[in-house]
C-alpha cells in the first residue's frame, strides 16, 4: 500500500511542478471554453495512458529471462538513481535536456489535435490527456521513471495499478484548474511557484530512500514486523483478494 500511495504523489507532483502548472489554466481552460467536462476527459485520457504504460512495463519485466528478484533489485538501484537526479537540479536539467527531444514530439502532435474538428471535442480531450504526460517529460521524466522502475519490480497487474495510480494522481490537479476560482487558482499557483521544487527534492529523496529499503530488502522485513503485530483475521482477510 505505501508503493501506491507513493505513486499517486509522484503522479500528483507531475502536474504541481513549477514548470507545469503556471500553464495548466492555458491548456485546460482552452479545452474547458469548448466543452464543460473536456477537463475530466483529459484526467481520463491521462490515467488510460499511465496505466496502459503500465501494463507495458509489466508484461517487458515479465517476459525478460531474469528472475523476479533480479528485477527488483535492478529496479530498485533505478529508483535510487531517478531519485538522486530529481533531489539535485543540476542533475535534474541534464536529465530534462537528454529527454526533450521524446517530449517535443508528443507536443507536436497534441498541437496537431488542437487544431481538430469541434465536433470531436470529447474523444480529442481524451487524446490529449494522454499526450499531456508526455509532453510535460523534460519536467517530470524523473518521477515517471522513478514510478517505472518501481511497478517493474511487481507483476503486469501490480505495474497497472501503479502506474493508474500514478495517472490518477496526476490527473487530479489538471482536472481541479479546470474548476477552481480565478482566486483559489492565483493562491494555489503562487504556492507552487514558491514550494513545488523543495516538494520535487523531499519526493527525490523519499524515491530514493524506498529504492534502498527495497534493495536491502528492508521492506519486507518491516512488512513481516507488520504483520506480527496484526491479528489473524486481518490477516486472513487481506490475503483472501
Amino acid at each position: 500500500m505505501g508503493e501506491l500511495g507513493i505513486a499517486m504523489a509522484a503522479g500528483g507532483l507531475t502536474t504541481l511542478n513549477p514548470c507545469v502548472f503556471p500553464i495548466l489554466p492555458l491548456v485546460v481552460g482552452a479545452s474547458l471554453q469548448e466543452h464543460r467536462i473536456a477537463p475530466v476527459a483529459m484526467g481520463i485520457g491521462m490515467a488510460l495512458a499511465f496505466a496502459l504504460l503500465g501494463l507495458a512495463t509489466g508484461l517487458l519485466a515479465e517476459s525478460t529471462e531474469f528472475d523476479s528478484e533480479s528485477i527488483r533489485n535492478v529496479s530498485a538501484l533505478l529508483m535510487v538513481l531517478f531519485g538522486t537526479v530529481m533531489a539535485i537540479p543540476q542533475t535534474k536539467d541534464i536529465f530534462s535536456r537528454i529527454i526533450s527531444p521524446m517530449a517535443n514530439q508528443a507536443s507536436a502532435l497534441s498541437a496537431k489535435l488542437d487544431r481538430g474538428s469541434s465536433k470531436l471535442v470529447l474523444p480529442r480531450a481524451l487524446l490529449m490527456g494522454m499526450l499531456l504526460g508526455f509532453v510535460w517529460t523534460p519536467c517530470s521524466g524523473p518521477l515517471l521513471a522513478s514510478t517505472l522502475s518501481l511497478a517493474a519490480s511487481g507483476g503486469a497487474a501490480s505495474a497497472t495499478l501503479t502506474l493508474a495510480l500514478f495517472g490518477l494522481g496526476a490527473a487530479i490537479p489538471l482536472i481541479s484548474v479546470g474548476y477552481l476560482s480565478r482566486s483559489t487558482l492565483g493562491r494555489v499557483r503562487e504556492w507552487v511557484i514558491l514550494h513545488g521544487a523543495r516538494a520535487q527534492q523531499i519526493m527525490g529523496v523519499l524515491l530514493a530512500a524506498v529504492g534502498l529499503m527495497v534493495f536491502f530488502a528492508w521492506d519486507k522485513a518491516i512488512e513481516a514486523s507488520i504483520i506480527r503485530l496484526l491479528p489473524d483475521s486481518w490477516t486472513r482477510f487481506t490475503t483472501m483478494f
